[in-house]
């Protein structure tokens, strides 16, 4: 009797470990569906290395953060082609098509020169760690800034973030950029500068993904039908 019941509660054990370990890899698989009910969205693999970069990418708390903000998978009902950027200033979405169902949806903040253009342009640069260069116009509000009239270097405290990508019309640049954010709880709000800004976690995600040349649609009444 001793020995089997030994043999059982070997079994159990053992079978308890095959379930634990069962459990565990359904929670950190990437998309899966104990992860996914449990965040109420089905969540997006990083792309880039933010734990590896020139400069600290602090994590961010994510609960501060509404959800709806957070970077997800979201249906699509295919009315722009794959690769397309749309960018919802209204509702603070940025949406990247990834293929012919599914979209990548990231919150955003959109600053005042966000609100200022509309339309459709395509990507011609992407910058790591870009230099920013402060408009004659904010120098003249804000005097501090004067020392960056020649550009700040890429870093922790510009305002660009850790990635950049520059958008062009018709071959000139339109002045509008998507950009990482020092201000990660601006996520979702209207600014008083910049343009549209996301996580930089989320802007190296989507600078990994983004080829040069891709279409951007800035809609800015709000509602974008995707």
């Amino acid at each position: 009797m001793s020995d089997k019941f030994s043999f059982n509660r070997r079994q159990v054990v053992a079978m308890g470990t095959t379930m634990t370990a069962g459990a565990l890899a359904g929670c950190v698989a990437e998309g899966g569906g104990v992860q996914q009910v449990a965040l109420g969205y089905k969540p997006v693999p990083q792309l880039g290395t933010p734990n590896n970069e020139a400069f600290p990418v602090p994590a961010v708390d994510m609960r501060k953060i509404p959800t709806q903000f957070h970077r997800q998978y979201v249906r699509h009902n295919q009315k722009y082609k794959k690769n397309t950027i749309i960018v919802d200033t209204e509702n603070r979405y940025m949406y990247f098509i990834e293929d012919d169902d599914q979209a990548i949806r990231y919150g955003i903040g959109v600053g005042r020169a966000g609100f200022a253009w509309g339309g459709s342009a395509t990507i011609r640069r992407k910058a790591k760690w870009p230099r920013w260069t402060p408009p004659s116009s904010m120098i003249r509000r804000q005097p501090e800034l004067e020392k960056w009239r020649n550009g700040m270097p890429g870093g922790p405290e510009n305002p660009l973030g850790a990635r950049a990508l520059y958008l062009y019309k018709g071959g000139r640049d339109t002045l509008y950029r998507l950009h990482g954010t020092n201000e990660p709880f601006s996520i979702g709000k209207a600014m008083s500068s910049g343009c549209i800004r996301m996580l930089n976690r989320d802007a190296i995600d989507l600078y990994e993904r983004v080829k040069i040349g891709a279409r951007v649609v800035v809609d800015q009444r709000g509602g974008a039908s995707v």
